[in-house]
């Protein structure tokens, strides 16, 4: 019998098009897991070529795939670099009617 083989998922291979990278990066949002939000931003900066990303949000590319790995907890700052980087925004909405004013 013959054995498969088989590599670990990466989902950066799928993030091919903006909306399946807006649609990545809002489910990350929507967990509320910092870690996963910072390992999902690592995700997509994956997908679009760390170095390139890390160029465009100003710091090396060693430190963002530190801060943006599971463990990593990156600074605020660094986040919005990246996702300006990313070319994404952040967007707030009313999480429940409670808080509607």
């Amino acid at each position: 019998m013959s054995k498969a083989k088989t590599k670990p998922f990466d989902p950066a291979e799928y993030l091919d098009d903006n909306e399946s990278i807006a649609a990545y990066m809002t489910e990350a949002l929507e967990s509320g897991d910092p870690a996963f939000v910072a390992d999902a931003l690592g995700v997509v900066a994956r997908a679009r070529g760390m170095t390139d990303v890390a160029r465009e949000a100003g710091v090396s590319r060693e430190s963002l795939y530190r801060a943006l790995s599971a463990g990593g907890n990156p600074e605020f700052a660094t986040v919005l670099r990246v996702m300006q980087a990313l070319g994404l925004r952040l967007h707030a909405t009313p999480a429940n009617k409670e808080h509607n004013a």
